[in-house]
């Protein structure tokens, strides 16, 4: 390998060690909330367990919330994503959404709430249970409407109002948070992923048509 070339590779491999990191930080903080209790864990206990110092874990997580929610970062900008990438396709932005949908929840993506894997149930009813990080939630899903707002504004043909552009983002990620909620109402119930599937599908389906009605992407 050239000099140019592993001066270029650094940066990479300096940005999958910070990740490696961060996950295992993530990874063990979780691990103590769910033995525990959230409130019960202080951010001390969590570095002392993932042997780092308190200003080495806060470089990588602001905030005590941030270690739980570090397992949504993937999913923050992912609908905007989608969007961006169904236009290259010439795929329209409702279209690669539902398909997006469809394939999340063939594949049991725990985002669509159509899983039932006994650590994902634990990490959502630590999750949904524990109020400041249901608030912290809020502001993830602020910033996940944001991102799909400008990629819905971005290469919109004969729509150029950014406000129809919120509105609409605004209703996709309300839609897609309802059909995981109801997904993970029925699956904490007692019902297993297989039993609710064809449920989730056409729920995702009714859902999308209305969006369809009512909105120019």
């Amino acid at each position: 390998m050239t000099p140019d070339r592993d001066a270029a590779a650094v940066p990479g491999l300096r940005e999958r060690k910070k990740e490696r990191t961060r996950q295992a930080l993530s990874d063990a903080a979780v691990a103590l909330f769910l033995e525990r209790g959230f409130d019960a864990v202080s951010v001390a206990e969590v570095a002392a367990a993932a042997e780092v110092s308190k200003p080495t874990l806060f470089r990588y997580f602001p905030a005590k919330e941030d270690l739980v929610l570090h397992r949504f970062a993937d999913h923050e900008d992912e609908s905007a994503r989608v969007v961006v990438a169904g236009r290259r396709a010439g795929t329209a932005p409702l279209d690669a959404l539902y398909a997006h949908l469809l394939d999340g929840l063939a594949r049991r993506d725990p985002v669509t709430g159509l899983c039932d894997h006994p650590s994902v149930l634990s990490y959502l009813r630590l999750l949904y249970g524990t109020p400041a990080l249901v608030g912290r939630l809020h502001a993830y899903r602020v910033r996940s409407e944001t991102a799909l707002a400008d990629a819905l504004a971005a290469g919109a043909e004969g729509v150029d109002d950014p406000l129809l552009a919120r509105l609409a983002a605004g209703q996709i990620v309300t839609v897609l948070r309802v059909l995981a909620e109801e997904n993970t109402a029925r699956i904490a119930g007692g019902e297993t992923a297989d039993a609710v599937a064809a449920d989730a599908v056409a729920a995702a389906g009714l859902a999308f048509g209305a969006l369809r009605e009512g909105l120019p992407y």
